[in-house]
C-alpha cells in the first residue's frame, strides 16, 4: 500500500498539533500519555543513546514488533520483505558481507540471515531488549546454523569492525530516530569498514521544509543536508528514486567511497 508523505509540514509546531488533534481526537490520549512518558525518560537520560535505549525498552515490553514500528504482525512481515527484495533487486548475492545497523527484532534481519552465506550478517543495535527479541526471531525462524553476529553497541563508530570487510550496510529506520551528530558520527566511519565497490543504504524522514524533531524520537531533514553531510566524509551519495516508488513513508539514500561504482 503506498504511502502519502507530507514533505512540507512541521509536525513540532503548534498549529500542526492542534490540526492534527481536532482530526484525530482518538489519538490525543494515547500521544499525551507517550509525551509524559518521553518526558520522563529524557529526564532520566540526558543523552540521546541512553534515552533511546530506555524507549527501546519500553516499548519492547509491550510488543517487540511494534517498538520497530509495525502494528501488525503482518506489516511487520510485509516491511521486511520490503527490504529485502529491494536490496536483492540491487545485486545482493549470498556470498556478500552485511552489516545491519539497528538490526532490531529482524524484522528484515531474518530474511538476509537465510539468503546469505553462513556468517555473513552482522546485526548491531543499541537496545539489549530488542537483541533478545531478535534472538527469540533467530530460534522462532530455525537459523542457529547460519551463525549470525548480533552485538549490542553504544555508538556508530563501528571501531569493533574491520576494514573494508562488507560489501553492503544497511540501516533502516535508524537516521529517523537519530540527531545529526549521531549521522555524522556514522558518516564519519562506515566509509572505513565499506569493502571496495560496496555501499550503505539508509532511510529517512524527508522534509523539504523546516528541519524538525518530535518527542526526541523522530527527526525529519532535507536530502540535500544529508547529501552534503555525507560528501564532507568523503562518501558519495545519491537519493533513490526507485525506493520512492514503492510507497514507503521514509525516502532512502545510497553513499559508497568516492570514485566506487555505487
Amino acid at each position: 500500500m503506498a504511502t502519502r508523505k507530507n514533505l512540507t509540514v512541521n509536525r513540532e509546531s503548534l498549529v500542526h498539533k492542534l490540526r492534527y488533534a481536532a482530526g484525530r481526537p482518538h489519538r490525543i490520549a494515547p500521544y499525551l500519555k507517550r509525551a509524559a512518558r518521553d518526558r520522563w525518560l529524557a529526564f532520566k537520560h540526558p543523552d540521546h543513546v541512553s534515552y533511546y535505549r530506555a524507549v527501546m525498552a519500553s516499548d519492547t515490553r509491550r510488543n517487540p514488533e511494534a517498538a520497530v514500528g509495525s502494528q501488525t504482525h503482518e506489516r511487520w512481515l510485509a516491511l521486511g520483505e520490503m527490504q529485502f527484495e529491494y536490496l536483492l533487486g540491487h545485486g545482493l548475492r549470498p556470498g556478500a558481507r552485511m552489516l545491519d545497523i539497528g538490526c532490531g527484532n529482524l524484522r528484515a534481519g531474518w530474511r538476509f540471515i537465510e539468503y546469505l552465506d553462513a556468517g555473513h550478517y552482522y546485526g548491531i543495535d543499541i537496545s539489549p531488549d530488542i537483541l533478545i527479541a531478535a534472538k527469540q526471531t533467530l530460534t522462532e525462524r530455525g537459523l542457529q546454523a547460519k551463525v549470525p553476529h548480533l552485538t549490542l553497541t553504544r555508538n556508530l563508530t563501528l571501531d569493533f569492525l574491520p576494514e573494508a570487510y562488507f560489501d553492503v550496510v544497511h540501516a533502516h529506520s535508524v537516521f529517523s530516530h537519530s540527531p545529526i551528530e549521531v549521522i555524522e558520527e556514522c558518516f564519519a566511519h562506515v566509509g572505513r569498514v565499506l569493502a571496495p565497490g560496496g555501499h550503505f543504504d539508509f532511510t529517512f524522514d524527508r522534509t523539504t521544509g523546516t528541519e524538525h524533531q518530535v518527542l526526541r524520537e523522530d527527526f525529519y531533514y532535507r536530502t540535500q543536508t544529508l547529501l552534503d553531510l555525507a560528501a564532507r566524509h568523503g562518501l558519495a551519495a545519491r537519493f533513490m528514486e526507485d525506493w520512492e516508488k514503492l510507497g514507503h513513508g521514509q525516502s532512502k539514500i545510497r553513499v559508497s567511497a568516492v570514485g566506487a561504482d555505487a
